[in-house]
């Protein structure tokens, strides 16, 4: 099982350090990301947190998936990697023809 976990419908008041400190009841935590808007600087609603093992990354899934943060249910699960959505200049070869 991978180490690095998925957590989404995160509160817009959660950061990086909250998110650690909640994680870090289940053991060592490697890193905490709250993916934030480029524009806005305001939190996203999910981040990434990897944890020192897959057995710690179990026991935080399972004692945080439904959990209620901020009013919030949060989701945790092992994060995937990010599927190709098929668009962009990688379909068309270049610029496109601009």
């Amino acid at each position: 099982m991978s180490t690095k976990l998925y957590v989404g419908n995160l509160p817009y008041s959660a950061d990086d350090h909250s998110l650690r400190t909640n994680f870090a009841e289940f053991g060592d935590v490697a890193s905490a990301k709250v993916m934030m808007d480029r524009d806005s600087g305001r939190s996203k609603g999910f981040g990434f947190v990897e944890m020192g093992s897959s057995e710690q990354a179990e026991a935080a899934i399972k004692g945080l998936n439904g959990l209620s943060v901020g009013g919030r249910n949060i989701v945790v699960n092992v994060s995937r990697p990010k599927e190709s959505t098929g668009g962009g200049y990688g379909d068309r070869g270049g610029r496109g023809g601009y």
